[in-house]
């Protein structure tokens, strides 16, 4: 596996990861929060940030917007003061994945699967993985990334935040969609595209793929995630060819 370690970068810029289109972090939100240790960044060579779940030792899911065609990519942590980047050794989008569902309105699934050559180090957790869905509208999930802080600035990516949200309507009309709301101009923003959206238990729900905002502002309105109880048979194939297995609840 390639394994680069640089000076840890005070800041990186969370580019095409979110917008009125594909989802980014956390405004508004707190520090820290749940899945702090089974997170990473997934970073690509066109400046794009997302957040990354780890759901087996050497398995990270993700947005499959956060892997562009043609990009290079590297999933991200931070070890004693510096950070590491590994060259994912397989990647794979979900088959009905439309990177310009957006713009021509149809059906996506948001998610991919990346597989490292050799196992996080061993104070990385696996993030549990349920199929229940949520609470219906009015309940309550909490959603996480690394992301920005702060609309529009680039230095304030790079730290793990979590924000609770209401559900707004936990399926949308294709029932593959969960939607969420914070108060007071909080959700997910650029760079948290990839990250959870987690129920009470603390298990992932779905995964943030968009957001937007208020008044012409891309974060701290609505937040979309891809629910992944529907998706569950995509998710196990697939590690299961990697003789992986997700920790479902």
């Amino acid at each position: 596996m390639k394994r680069t370690v640089l000076p840890l970068l005070a800041g990186v810029a969370a580019s095409a990861a979110v917008g009125a289109g594909p989802a980014g972090a956390i405004v508004g939100g707190q520090a820290g929060g749940p899945l702090d240790d089974a997170a990473v960044m997934v970073l690509h060579d066109r400046g794009g940030i997302c957040t990354g779940i780890v759901v087996a030792p050497d398995v990270v899911l993700t947005a499959a917007h956060c892997l562009p065609g043609g990009a290079k990519f590297r999933v991200h942590y931070r070890e004693q003061g510096e950070a590491v980047m590994l060259e994912p050794a397989a990647i794979v989008r979900h088959p009905q994945f439309r990177a310009n569902a957006v713009q021509e309105r149809t059906r996506t699934i948001d998610l991919a699967l990346l597989r490292l050559a050799q196992p996080l180090p061993a104070r990385f957790g696996v993030a549990p993985l349920t199929t229940a869905g949520t609470g219906g509208a009015g309940s309550g999930v909490t959603v996480a990334g690394f992301g920005l802080g702060r609309e529009g600035d680039g230095t304030s990516t790079g730290t793990w935040r979590s924000a609770r949200l209401a559900v707004v309507e936990p399926y949308g009309p294709s029932r593959i969609l969960l939607w969420a709301r914070g108060s007071g101009g909080i959700g997910a923003c650029g760079g948290d595209s990839g990250g959870p959206m987690l129920d009470g238990s603390q298990s992932v729900v779905a995964v943030t793929t968009w957001s937007t905002g208020a008044g012409g502002r891309r974060c701290g309105d609505l937040t979309q995630g891809t629910l992944i109880g529907p998706q569950r048979g995509w998710i196990d194939a697939t590690m299961g060819r990697w003789q992986r297995q997700a920790n479902w609840r």
